[in-house]
């Protein structure tokens, strides 16, 4: 949506078409008759626009016949938001909205007025620019309602944390932390294995589950009990529930599954 606002800044008449009410199509339209690159998005675009109407067309959202028990992958299922930025946002997943961007600033007298944001010796270029990033990614799974489940888990960022701070800290544990507690004797008592349990639980609650979203979490951050005792290591972290925010702390020892003799 911002870079199609940035797209439409003081368009031309002519380069949005007198008459059509996408304007951002009718720029892309016009690009893609002088660059090749925008005319490959331009017939893109118009099957997954073709793909849309037929699946609407389709009584009960069925597929046409001539799909159905075949092998080939289904159309697209796409968005209202999707459908809606379908231009810039297919540019983007082909990876090459920023060379569409750059051509239309290399060329910006033919679409734009002159106070437009594209034609400025320097907002057109660095937006331009600030495309290169994007376009360089793989969209192959992109964020959808239920993006809870699929951001990292508290689990993969302990991990990341201690492979970044292992280097740094001769004390950081360096494997992976394991959800539990191993006992310090074979024929463990009641109240360890209660709190063997509790010790579980606690550390589970730092993965993401449909209760609670973790926001934000840190390694080896120094957490001092008394006075008199030496400052401790251990796992920060941020959640989110529906109603309150909770900060949690776990000495990296808990986090790595041992105690030791430690209280």
């Amino acid at each position: 949506g911002v870079v199609e606002a940035c797209l439409l800044h003081m368009l031309k008449r002519r380069a949005a078409g007198f008459l059509r009410t996408d304007k951002v199509a009718a720029l892309f339209t016009k690009v893609g008759k002088t660059y090749a690159v925008a005319g490959d998005i331009c017939k893109k675009v118009q099957e997954l626009q073709q793909q849309v109407e037929s699946r609407k067309n389709q009584p009960n959202g069925q597929e046409p016949l001539k799909r159905q028990g075949s092998t080939t992958s289904k159309a697209p299922v796409l968005t209202p938001q999707a459908i809606k930025h379908i231009w810039v946002r297919t540019a983007l997943i082909e990876k090459v909205l920023d060379k569409i961007v750059q051509y239309i600033v290399d060329n910006c007298s033919k679409y734009y007025e002159k106070e437009a944001l594209l034609a400025d010796p320097v907002c057109g270029p660095i937006l331009a620019s600030l495309l290169v990033g994007p376009c360089a990614l793989e969209y192959t799974k992109l964020k959808t309602a239920d993006h809870y489940w699929t951001d990292p888990s508290a689990d993969e960022l302990v991990q990341r944390h201690r492979i970044h701070g292992v280097h740094g800290r001769q004390d950081s544990p360096s494997k992976r932390p394991a959800l539990g507690i191993r006992k310090r004797h074979s024929s463990g008592s009641t109240s360890e294995d209660r709190f063997a349990a509790s010790a579980r639980e606690y550390v589970e609650s730092l993965h993401q589950n449909s209760r609670t979203h973790l926001l934000y979490g840190k390694n080896n951050v120094l957490v001092q009990p008394k006075d008199d005792l030496e400052a401790i290591p251990g796992y920060l972290s941020l959640h989110q529930s529906a109603d309150s925010l909770t900060l949690k702390w776990t000495p990296n020892q808990l986090m790595n599954g041992t105690l030791g003799d430690s209280e």
